[in-house]
């Protein structure tokens, strides 16, 4: 689609250059207890990838690099990692903020049953995955008795803190060739519902497109409307979204060690280059080495109606 090629590259030739990074983004792998249907990770039970030894001890020690403000800790499910929680504090002690991005449901399991408490007297921050406040479309995206697993992992996080002491931020995905509605209203609803509901506090509601990456990409090959939602993210094109694209500050690193300027590159296998050759985590000396940001057509759904990135909407 010639037109979207322009459009992206005109928006990003001109005005999305990196600023002082301050977040990196950490995928501990494909291996998850869920298999969603939306899932730009393609994640899954049966996915065996994840963090070696040699390169989380890598990312453990770029952690003491300048400059670095946030550890943001994604997967698959990252809670069943081995060694996610050396990650968490060794986070902690570098000085980090540490975020935690949550499938909930992986909460449930008998080997995580003391992961909330932990995690909690930590101050760490979690946002976790609750595409709606209504069973059914939950469901429909993440399998049958997903959301009632949800609402009773979401009522373990409130009774050791989260939603209230603690950071408890919810992330909501449309369904359908749909852009997420307004943050502000649908946040209202949520808190609205899931209080009178089921007695649930969370503090922000972050909504996020769904990016043609992955499983939902594959859905829209299968229907033959890949061109219909890439048409519907080119009308959508904001251009008041460039100031606060996440890429412009946060970096991505792979399971395998390799570093992206967002998660939906690693899934692209688009990789930050340094003199022609592929970044590792292991060869990052210097931040500014991580100065250049690519562009695909999957980054309109970045730039569309009031934006989206890992911190939900950007304008």
């Amino acid at each position: 689609m010639e037109t979207e090629s322009s459009v992206i590259k005109e928006a990003f030739c001109q005005t999305v250059t990196r600023k002082k990074l301050r977040t990196f983004q950490v995928n501990l792998g494909k291996f998850c207890n869920m298999r969603c249907r939306h899932c730009h990770v393609d994640a899954g039970p049966e996915r065996s990838e994840i963090m070696l030894d040699s390169v989380m001890d890598s990312v453990i020690k770029s952690l003491e690099l300048p400059g670095l403000l946030e550890l943001d800790i994604t997967g698959g499910a990252p809670e069943l990692h081995p060694r996610f929680l050396e990650l968490m504090h060794c986070g902690i002690a570098a000085g980090l903020m540490v975020t935690v991005r949550c499938n909930l449901s992986v909460l449930l399991l008998p080997s995580q049953s003391e992961t909330p408490a932990i995690l909690a007297a930590n101050r760490v921050k979690i946002i976790a995955s609750l595409p709606c406040y209504l069973e059914k479309n939950v469901d429909s995206q993440r399998g049958e008795g997903a959301f009632r697993k949800s609402i009773a992992a979401l009522k373990i996080l409130n009774s050791v803190g989260y939603g209230r002491k603690v950071p408890l931020n919810l992330v909501y995905n449309p369904t359908g060739l749909n852009l997420a509605g307004n943050q502000a209203k649908l946040e209202e609803d949520y808190k609205r519902v899931l209080q009178e509901e089921y007695g649930i506090e969370f503090h922000h509601l972050f909504c996020l497109h769904n990016f043609p990456v992955g499983r939902f990409y594959e859905e829209l090959l299968g229907s033959n409307r890949f061109h219909e939602y890439m048409q519907l993210l080119l009308d959508s094109y904001n251009p008041k979204t460039m100031e606060g694209l996440m890429c412009r500050d946060l970096v991505s690193v792979s399971w395998d060690g390799f570093l992206y300027d967002c998660d939906f590159h690693q899934m692209k296998d688009l990789p930050i280059t340094f003199h022609g050759s592929p970044l590792r985590i292991s060869d990052l000396t210097d931040l500014s080495q991580a100065s250049s940001i690519q562009y695909s057509s999957h980054c309109l759904a970045c730039m569309a109606g009031s934006g989206a990135s890992c911190g939900g909407a950007l304008v």
